[in-house]
């Protein structure tokens, strides 16, 4: 490409490709000038950096994601929002490895911009995590919760660390129907009160 054509954002989603093919530890600014055919300053024209480089592929994946998430969920509500949204999760985390890897780390606080970009796959999860009614303070658990099962399996799988021959599609159906009931029973919600309430019954009524 001429270096005439560059411009930040073809430098972003040149990065993002960077570490999808060779891991997020490649990404250099060489590493990107080579694949652009140009010397290393040009570069600095477009970015600042490569920690702000890094901050670009991390942006772009978190607004990659987003859009995946919102889209599975779409029309979607309860049990199946949940489904569609674990399996766009895992297929992006699939494809693009490399911007996956980026967009873990939390921007700073003083990153408006970032930090917008970057809550939009939460925003997404929250939305429906709250078809389950979960709200309030509770939401953030059960945000945080269902990103640390969906996160720590696709990061072991993608680093090989499923060695046995069992399905690993259907081990994580299974994760994920799973997370549906506890969902659907997750404390302080209307669902889980009704539960309680039903167990006390059964048990006052067991012992007369």
């Amino acid at each position: 490409m001429p270096r005439a054509g560059l411009s930040p954002r073809l430098v972003a989603e040149e990065a993002a490709r960077l570490v999808d093919d060779q891991g997020l530890d490649a990404l250099s600014l060489a590493a990107v000038a080579k694949r652009f055919g140009v010397a290393v300053p040009s570069l600095y024209k477009h970015v600042d950096g490569l920690a702000a480089l890094r901050r670009e592929v991390a942006l772009l994946g978190a607004a990659e994601l987003g859009d995946r998430l919102r889209t599975a969920a779409t029309g979607r509500a309860g049990p199946d929002a949940l489904r569609a949204v674990a399996a766009a999760y895992r297929r992006y985390a699939h494809a693009h490895p490399g911007r996956y890897a980026a967009l873990q780390r939390a921007p700073g606080a003083d990153d408006h911009e970032a930090r917008r970009v970057s809550a939009v796959p939460v925003e997404v999860l929250t939305a429906v995590l709250a078809g389950f009614g979960i709200g309030g303070g509770q939401a953030v658990h059960a945000v945080r919760t269902l990103r640390s099962a969906l996160h720590g399996f696709v990061d072991l799988e993608t680093r090989g660390g499923f060695g046995l021959p069992e399905s690993v599609d259907e081990t994580y159906e299974l994760l994920v129907e799973g997370f549906v009931l506890a969902v659907q029973n997750w404390p302080g919600t209307a669902s889980a009160r009704v539960g309680t309430e039903q167990d006390s019954e059964g048990e006052r009524q067991g012992r007369h």
